[in-house]
């Protein structure tokens, strides 16, 4: 072999390591931003999965951030400034509090949100088809659902004189959720009993009031970290012999009575397909705000039991999944 084919070859052979640095520093990297936890942010596998469909892996050609809230909506900007400056790709913000934070912290990364508001009330977006900017994503509605859930309660136990509200004072939505679900109770002539709670010690205070207080039912709004703390919601309620019904299948899931809301696994499928049409080079601006239209009505028998109460057939026949 001549020298300088020797020289030529050693050198190729000594830029194999550089190069395949360079290769692994170019994979996109995906913010994941959550007011939630790790263990409790409902259907990611979901999300990943969707991403590996179209073509994204985790681990292989695709790297995710993750930063989690815990419920603490005061640690949003931060963790959203954090994911900034690590240049990702691209920030999914779950629910509308981190979505809020992502869209403060940069006009230029692409943002994929799912919003459990309206995301053009709150300012997300300038309007659901066309969102402009560097947001979209999916709206799941849940603050909406308040008068719907308290009518479920009042088939169930229509004899309820006095309805509770569980409400965290921290979120975005809690003073409409707060004027919708009263003005339906006042409608209906049930007094509706409003208590707030936004950490662990408030949620049983919370309880022990709604009992000294002789509530019939609870309604529960939406809420971060109320999810987080689905099993302690789900116990206290069970345990007081309160009947309660909550936005998400998940809580029916760990023993709540009951749950009304849209599905939160088919957000997480749209906001996956969003990811990755972004990573293939689609535009936010372009990609219209999705609504959720699939809703789930979950019985927990089970509690009912628990708590000594009757089911009305008509409840069992139009649920979707009745928990035994």
């Amino acid at each position: 072999m001549k020298r300088r084919e020797f020289i030529t070859l050693l050198g190729g052979a000594a830029a194999w390591p550089f190069a395949a640095r360079a290769q692994r520093s170019a994979m996109p990297v995906i913010g994941f931003l959550s007011a939630g936890s790790p263990t409790t942010t409902a259907a990611l596998g979901t999300w990943r999965q969707v991403l590996a469909d179209a073509g994204f892996v985790e681990g292989r050609n695709v790297a995710i951030e993750y930063r989690f809230a815990e419920g603490k909506y005061n640690r949003l900007p931060a963790l959203a400034a954090e994911l900034v400056r690590r240049q990702v790709a691209v920030i999914v913000a779950i629910p509308t509090p981190a979505a809020l934070a992502a869209k403060a912290a940069t006009t230029t990364i692409p943002i994929v949100f799912i919003a459990a508001e309206d995301p053009v009330k709150v300012g997300l977006v300038a309007n659901l088809a066309r969102p402009g900017g560097n947001v979209t994503g999916g709206s799941i509605l849940f603050a909406e659902l308040g008068p719907k859930q308290l009518g479920l309660l009042r088939e169930l136990v229509p004899t309820a004189a006095r309805i509770g509200l569980l409400v965290n004072p921290n979120n975005i939505n809690a003073e409409d959720v707060t004027k919708d679900v009263t003005a339906a109770g006042g409608a209906a002539g049930v007094e509706m009993e409003v208590v707030h709670a936004s950490n662990i010690l408030e949620i049983d205070a919370a309880f022990a009031s709604l009992v000294r207080k002789r509530a019939d039912a609870l309604v529960a709004a939406t809420d971060s970290f109320f999810f987080n703390r689905r099993l302690q919601l789900a116990t206290l309620a069970t345990r007081h012999a309160i009947p309660a019904v909550f936005n998400a299948r998940e809580y029916a899931e760990v023993g709540a009575l009951m749950s009304y809301g849209t599905s939160l696994t088919e957000a997480f499928r749209q906001v996956g397909i969003y990811t990755g049409r972004i990573l293939q080079g689609a535009k936010p601006a372009d990609l219209p705000v999705v609504q959720s239209s699939k809703f789930e009505f979950v019985i927990n028998l089970s509690t009912a039991r628990a708590i000594g109460i009757d089911i009305p057939a008509t409840l069992i026949a139009r649920a979707d999944e009745v928990i035994e």
